[in-house]
């Protein structure tokens, strides 16, 4: 067995339904996914993917892609009609320059005000960041960088922090998407109730390369073995959704 790495995108879904009744009565759609149609670059030529199982992993896409197979798409208030609320958030991240800032043994460093920054390397350089408040959320429709924001709402607070950063020196900076849940800014991890063979791992809302490691081996087990066993994740399932029940932290970066 291998990997075949496919550069395309997503572009539909080939899938067939079967109907159950609830106990109450009500009709219930059950979907599986066969096929995966995907677009391969600089080409309008599709090509079918045959798949037993579907991994939504599309970042701050993945709604786009559940959408894809009607999930959301239903009555409101059902399970049909429970959309995956993820959106792409656009972050910055700011490299800068202090000669005197803290040493090596220096940790990754997140203040009260949500305001952060790491060493990057050595030389005294720097990354750091800081998520805006929802009223202030950037367009998203490019990864354009705000300088600006880094001197009037980040520098300060950083330099609050640690005297030495209040001569630092900007150097760089770029744009990312968070792939951010709207609900409840934690992930989504497990398979979706009615579409029976997609499993999401999606919606980490900036924490995603932390917990990779762990959703990896959560969703591997989630396969092979049915359920989780390393960690019980079951939490995060896209019920929650549907139920009103968020899974809410004090703190998010």
């Amino acid at each position: 067995m291998g990997v075949y790495p496919c550069h395309g995108e997503v572009v539909g879904f080939q899938h067939s339904t079967r109907e159950m009744e609830t106990d109450e009565g009500t009709t219930v759609s059950l979907k599986r996914i066969h096929h995966a149609i995907v677009q391969m670059p600089n080409s309008a030529e599709c090509q079918p993917v045959k798949c037993a199982l579907l991994v939504n992993a599309a970042g701050a896409w993945s709604s786009k892609v559940a959408e894809m197979i009607g999930i959301g798409n239903g009555p409101e208030g059902t399970l049909q009609g429970t959309k995956l609320p993820v959106e792409p958030r656009k972050r910055y991240v700011y490299v800068f320059h202090s000669p005197d800032g803290p040493g090596l043994d220096c940790p990754m460093l997140i203040d009260y005000t949500g305001a952060y920054f790491r060493r990057e390397g050595l030389g005294g350089n720097y990354v750091g960041g800081l998520s805006p408040a929802e009223e202030e959320e950037p367009d998203s429709s490019n990864l354009e960088v705000n300088y600006e924001y880094f001197h009037e709402q980040i520098w300060p607070k950083l330099a609050q922090r640690v005297p030495a950063f209040q001569s630092l020196k900007l150097k760089s900076a770029w744009a990312g998407y968070y792939d951010y849940n709207t609900f409840d800014q934690n992930a989504v991890i497990g398979f979706h109730q009615l579409v029976t063979n997609m499993v999401f791992a999606t919606g980490f809302s900036g924490h995603g390369l932390q917990q990779s490691p762990a959703v990896g081996r959560a969703v591997a087990e989630l396969i092979l073995d049915g359920r989780f066993k390393t960690l019980d994740l079951s939490a995060f399932d896209f019920i929650r959704f549907y139920k009103g029940t968020k899974l809410l932290e004090n703190n998010i970066v």
